[in-house]
């Protein structure tokens, strides 16, 4: 992670853990209240000042654009960790998971989002990329080892996943979500021959 004021120097790692904390807040204090969302609170809820706040995320705008790119890579760098701690196919479903965390986020945040891009900046605007990207690498290790259908595309996986998302956006729906997302896997698995 980069220092906002010394891009060529990383931030220390009290900073570091100081500005996740307020992004992991801003989005769950964004998602609750939208764009009246009090920027003094999140600076507090997150446990830093409103100067350490303001530092790093001189507007509104700053604060949501960071706090969903940050959400974003959450998602798209979870692949290698996973595929590092499990098989592919359940690499797969724990990203499938993550995705209707990082949706449900973004959901909540959609005002927040909007105002952003009004400004003339767009946060989203590689994000479907940078996601097919880190599920394609997924699915080609499942390929790999065997245990994945080679006919799925990470584009098609990625609107099944985004159409579970968009029917069971909220959070009482979690459970359908987890049980949709378990037939999407059973769709993934490679056909005996």
């Amino acid at each position: 992670m980069v220092n906002a004021l010394d891009p060529d120097r990383p931030l220390r790692s009290d900073a570091r853990r100081n500005r996740e904390k307020i992004l992991s807040t801003a989005v769950r204090v964004f998602a609750e209240q939208g764009l009246d969302a009090n920027l003094d609170q999140i600076a507090k809820e997150a446990g830093v000042g409103a100067g350490t706040l303001y530092r790093n995320f001189p507007t509104r705008e700053a604060l949501v654009e960071a706090a969903y790119r940050n959400e974003l890579a959450r998602l798209c760098d979870a692949a290698p960790v996973l595929l590092a701690t499990m098989t592919p196919r359940e690499a797969i479903r724990a990203w499938m998971g993550l995705y209707i965390d990082y949706a449900t986020a973004k959901h909540g945040m959609a005002d927040a989002l909007r105002a952003v891009v009004d400004t003339g900046r767009n946060p989203c605007a590689h994000s479907r990329e940078l996601m097919l990207e880190s599920l394609s690498s997924l699915l080609a290790a499942g390929v790999a080892d065997g245990t994945v259908r080679p006919d799925v595309g990470a584009d098609d996986l990625l609107a099944c996943v985004v159409g579970i998302a968009l029917a069971s956006r909220a959070l009482e729906q979690r459970p359908q979500a987890e049980r949709l997302l378990d037939l999407a896997m059973d769709g993934l698995r490679r056909k005996e021959r």
